[in-house]
């Protein structure tokens, strides 16, 4: 046996001063008596009559000593050299992803779980040391190492259940890195509780009973562990239970239609039982489409729908089958509002390019007639002005052009006249489109390499600052352009419309469709419904801007300059579908959100007033979730990966205190007590 602190025995010192009051008499004083009669005879009748009451103080005073040995002996803190041999470091590792809610064992898996972590968390030894990691989504340390029960039941209490993926493999490489900070001979174990097999499930009865050879080989081979590994103990919780889910649920506004959108919903049927139920759509609760199906074990069914509304809102998906995981039977989307778009045309009448935008539901279109072309430059300065007017929108200028373009958004088709952006040059005959950039959203679902475009202009940009060509022709003229500047943005195409054949394309609607979207920095096209566990970025510049308020704006350890000071104002929040309200920090430009750990629609909401900026939608959205099957060969019966010592959960101390404390009752009782007859 070893002392962990062997200059307490320091303490032995105060059994002296006990001793030493043990031997020393006290002197009787002397008190005169008239007769000693009575004492004579209360003497002969109360004589020591045994050997153990002659010894009663000397028994008591090595009862006196070996308390105090007890007690400092227990300051000492004493302990056996097997203890430290055996020292255990644990990793519990316990799965709260989605498939763990299933409600197949009671009341939850992930209750049965807690309750199994728990158990082991009662069944450490004395210097054991357990850390908690949960597996649902990324994995993340609850509890470092400690040996401290209370602080760890506490911990895997407030382990709460989640939407996200798991993520065992990814926890127990992390378990991996956290033993492996720890340089030492001490036994390394880590226990996993979860539903799901990752790689090739062990295919055995008892994982606890194998041995560390075996364990190992049946992982994964990603894992990769390097000798000597730290023992792997699996305990999976579940039945086979079927479950139908909703494994895929999105919608888009359609590229066509300006009042359309698609919607693209997908169910599993994870069970080995044919299953008949019916998906039903609503869009802000009102019914959009009710689908009846019957599903054959194992069959994955999909479907694209197309609407019309001019709404935006939230498209719910249900399944009126009750199983036994119920995350999936919902599933959201967000459907992007359509807004009004006030287009100003100046043109002296092009009918293709004006029935393109009145056939638009969406487009509130005002047509002006361009001023006489006169030499003098007053003649074209009221387009100027009016162009100028804030409530212009979106300005169409066909052939006729400004000489100077003022600060708003602007379409010019086949321009006539030189302005201060760009000078004209002579007629392109039949250029041909040889360069075209196909990553860019004003070309998307758009071909112009077959177009006829006859009499195209040559263009000299005066400056190339924001000037992006998407368009050329083989000579390297430039045939679509953008130009972006501060306070302007302007989208030209050099093309003669009553000459070539584009407005008799497809691709032209397509065109001055996308062409709108990016006048309107419209972004919405595709709201994408998120899987649980994911992270997006949102642009916190194009917010402010969609809503017209001022965000703080700013990065953190650096001094406001004046752009930040007049954009600060108001700041940001994310609440999740539960009501849960977090503060968003504030950078200059995007923000990282997520991960999202919960299913429905999260809003991102400026904190003053709580006015709603965006909505995401986020939804399971993956089938080995959805999948909470599990063989009964993968089930294994609840066994105690980790039994306490012959001294218990208790340190020798601890003991020695104990029977202190036993040994003061039994000399209070036997020498203290009064009797009286």
């Amino acid at each position: 046996m070893s002392l962990a602190s062997p200059l307490n025995l320091l303490w032995l010192a105060a059994i002296v001063p006990v001793v030493v009051f043990y031997i020393l008499k006290i002197r009787l004083r002397r008190v005169p008596v008239s007769t000693i009669l009575f004492w004579r005879q209360i003497y002969d009748e109360h004589q020591p009559r045994s050997i153990w009451q002659r010894m009663r103080h000397w028994l008591s005073l090595l009862a006196q000593v070996t308390l105090i040995l007890l007690l400092v002996l227990a300051l000492a803190d004493p302990f056996f050299a097997w203890e430290t041999r055996q020292l255990r470091r644990i990793v519990v590792i316990v799965d709260n992803s989605a498939s763990m809610n299933a409600t197949d064992v009671s009341p939850s898996r992930l209750a049965a779980a807690k309750d199994e972590a728990l158990r082991v968390i009662r069944g450490m030894r004395f210097r054991d040391e357990l850390a908690v990691v949960t597996a649902g989504g990324s994995p993340r340390v609850v509890c470092g190492f400690s040996s401290h029960g209370r602080t760890l039941s506490h911990a895997v209490d407030d382990v709460v259940s989640t939407d996200n993926p798991t993520r065992v493999t990814e926890a127990v490489e992390l378990a991996r890195r956290l033993l492996g900070e720890r340089q030492d001979e001490h036994q390394r174990e880590i226990v996993v509780l979860t539903d799901k097999a990752w790689g090739q499930a062990p295919q055995n009865s008892n994982l606890a009973d194998q041995s560390l050879d075996r364990v190992t080989k049946s992982l994964p081979p990603n894992l990769n562990f390097a000798v000597p590994d730290p023992g792997l103990l699996v305990r999976h919780f579940g039945t086979n239970a079927g479950n139908v889910g909703i494994t895929q649920f999105q919608t888009r506004r359609s590229l066509i239609d300006p009042l359309g959108y698609e919607i693209l919903a997908e169910v599993t049927n994870a069970s080995d039982e044919p299953v008949e139920c019916r998906l039903e759509i609503d869009l802000n609760a009102d019914v959009v489409d009710v689908v009846p199906l019957k599903l054959t074990p194992g069959q994955r069914w999909s479907q694209s729908f197309e609407k019309t509304s001019a709404d935006g809102g939230h498209l719910t998906a249900k399944l009126d089958r009750a199983d036994t995981l119920a995350t999936d039977n919902r599933a959201w989307a967000v459907l992007p509002k359509r807004e009004m778009i006030p287009v100003t045309l100046v043109s002296e009448g092009n009918l293709f390019l004006q029935k393109v935008f009145e056939s638009n539901p969406l487009v509130a279109l005002t047509r002006i007639d361009p001023p006489g072309r006169k030499p003098e430059a007053e003649s074209r300065k009221p387009l100027s002005q009016n162009l100028s007017s804030p409530n212009a929108g979106i300005t169409v200028l066909h052939h006729h052009v400004p000489e100077v373009l003022p600060s708003g958004v602007f379409l010019v088709i086949d321009p006539r006249e030189s302005c201060d952006a760009w000078q004209l040059g002579e007629p392109i005959q039949n250029p041909i489109v040889h360069q075209q950039d196909k990553d860019s959203p004003l070309l998307g679902h758009v071909r112009l390499d077959n177009v006829v475009m006859p009499e195209a202009r040559q263009v000299k940009f005066v400056s190339d600052d924001g000037v992006k060509v998407l368009a050329r022709s083989l000579a390297g003229d430039p045939l679509l352009t953008t130009i972006e500047r501060p306070g302007q943005k302007v989208l030209l195409l050099t093309v003669n419309l009553d000459e070539g054949d584009l407005p008799l394309r497809t691709a032209f609607p397509i065109l001055m469709m996308n062409a709108l979207n990016w006048c309107t920095e419209n972004r919405g096209e595709l709201r994408e419904s998120l899987p649980t566990g994911a992270i997006t970025e949102i642009d916190v510049a194009a917010l402010s801007r969609d809503r017209s308020l001022t965000l703080r704006v700013g990065i953190a350890g650096q001094a406001p300059d004046s752009e930040s000071q007049a954009t600060e104002g108001r700041s940001l929040s994310l609440i999740a579908p539960d009501g849960r309200r977090s503060a968003l920090p504030m950078p200059s430009e995007r923000l990282s959100l997520g991960p999202f750990d919960q299913c429905g629609v999260w809003r991102v909401v400026a904190n003053e007033g709580d006015t709603t900026l965006m909505e995401l939608a986020c939804n399971l959205a993956d089938r080995n979730e959805s999948d909470v099957r599990v063989p009964k060969s993968e089930v294994i019966a609840p066994t105690s990966a980790l039994s306490a010592s012959l001294l218990g959960n208790r340190p020798v101390s601890m003991w020695l205190i104990a029977f202190a404390w036993l040994l003061f009752a039994v000399e209070w009782w036997a020498y203290q007590r009064r009797v009286i007859e």
